[in-house]
């Protein structure tokens, strides 16, 4: 299911939807002494990630991973790992804890098992950010990738290398199944472009075609679209 919340432009977007992940994380710290917050890569939540880390908050109980990276280490300036911790990790939020789903291997393939027992042994997640690929893929699950039925299937691992044929890089991404088990899950679009992939996704079924769909349309999931087109 789907919820779409429409902003005037970025900064009002931003400051809704910090105040709605301050008071998340705050009720996950208050509740169960910790939070768990998975955040997505590209430009659209870079502004976002510069507010959250100046925010009032005990981010030393706070852990901070993403939904997918590309298999390169932090030094190279397309890591999304290299990203947050420029943004988000800054300021007051440079407490958190960090999870990384870099290991120093040749391939992602070959990571993969270094890289899996660190997210399956995490709990529910208290709030997923995903972003969207005008192909109607989120984090790494690509329709033109080999592995993408794999990580659509409800008895997959946590993470799976992921090898795109219209993208560079192999990635390293959580899972649908890991993905969904969180208590909030939000979509951060922006751009009049966005809009029309979201209403296509929304159109039809065919979740290999568009993995997006199997967020929006899942039968139980609850999905939070925070949007503006500018």
């Amino acid at each position: 299911m789907m919820q779409l919340h429409k902003f005037n432009d970025t900064t009002a977007l931003n400051a809704d939807f910090s105040d709605r992940l301050v008071t998340i994380l705050q009720q996950a710290i208050t509740q169960r002494g910790a939070a768990y917050l998975v955040v997505s890569g590209g430009k659209t939540p870079q502004a976002l990630f510069t507010a959250l880390s100046q925010v009032n908050l005990a981010w030393d109980k706070v852990t901070v991973l993403l939904a997918d990276d590309r298999w390169l280490d932090d030094s190279q300036t397309d890591s999304n790992e290299r990203l947050v911790k420029a943004t988000l990790l800054q300021n007051k939020a440079s407490a958190a804890r960090f999870i990384s789903l870099y290991a120093n291997t040749p391939s992602a393939f070959t990571g993969a098992a270094e890289v899996l027992p660190r997210i399956s042994a995490l709990p529910t997640f208290d709030a997923v950010i995903l972003g969207m690929g005008e192909d109607g893929h989120t984090a790494s699950l690509f329709p033109c990738s080999a592995q993408i039925t794999a990580g659509l299937a409800e008895g997959a691992p946590a993470v799976l290398a992921v090898e795109p044929t219209t993208a560079p890089y192999q990635r390293m991404s959580l899972s649908l199944p890991r993905l969904l088990d969180s208590r909030h899950i939000f979509l951060h679009l922006v751009g009049s472009n966005k809009l029309a992939v979201l209403n296509k996704a929304m159109a039809e079924q065919d979740v290999l075609a568009m993995p997006i769909r199997a967020f929006l349309q899942h039968p139980l999931a609850q999905v939070t679209v925070m949007y503006s087109d500018t």
